[in-house]
């Protein structure tokens, strides 16, 4: 009898730590998203700049993360480690589009602005919120047991899969691109307030 209740206490200690360590990823992958969601809103409230359709594409993913983690662990802390199953998708769908454009980027099909603090363009930002972002809310969900600890890893996967398939989406469903100016672009009449093609000199 006795080892039986040491066994169960054994048990209860081991789910309140795995609960603990489900929670503090969640804390934290709520912080990154409210830290990426108030930069991205500054960009366009603070800084004046226009967000482009991949910008608006990554700013309502990061705001959907925020939604589901500020909400759900106000409701239930206790299951932190689901709500980071289900803030997956939404972070490795920014993800996707963030590295879509951040790669427009760096191949010269855009030039962007420069983000918060000019510490680099607005997309490589977004795209180092998202990186932070995917990689706690994946540990999140690995440390919660989510009630079905011999099917998590699939789960996790499937979850990973459904945000590449939202970034897919996302992407190919944009706008296309502006056409590539003919001619350079005037300092003072069109600013760099927004994403778009640059001027190639022939």
């Amino acid at each position: 009898m006795a080892q039986a209740a040491e066994t169960a206490k054994s048990l209860n200690r081991g789910a309140a730590e795995t609960r603990t360590r489900a929670l503090v990823w969640a804390g934290t992958a709520l912080a990154i998203a409210a830290i990426g969601m108030a930069g991205s809103l500054y960009l366009s409230i603070g800084m004046g700049l226009k967000a482009c359709p991949l910008c608006f594409y990554q700013r309502t993913f990061i705001m959907g993360v925020f939604a589901v983690l500020s909400v759900g662990l106000l409701v239930d802390r206790a299951r932190a480690g689901f709500l980071c199953l289900l803030s997956l998708p939404l972070a490795m769908g920014g993800l996707g589009v963030a590295a879509f454009h951040e790669y427009l980027v760096l191949t010269s099909k855009l030039e962007c602005p420069l983000g918060v603090f000019s510490m680099g363009t607005a997309p490589l930002q977004s795209f180092v919120a998202f990186v932070f972002l995917t990689v706690v809310v994946a540990f999140g969900a690995m440390a919660g047991k989510n009630g079905l600890p011999p099917i998590r890893i699939p789960v996790v996967a499937g979850a990973t899969v459904l945000g590449s398939v939202l970034a897919w989406g996302s992407v190919a469903s944009a706008p296309p691109l502006p056409p590539t100016p003919t001619k350079p672009y005037d300092a003072e009449k069109q600013p760099l307030d927004m994403c778009r093609p640059p001027f190639r000199s022939p």
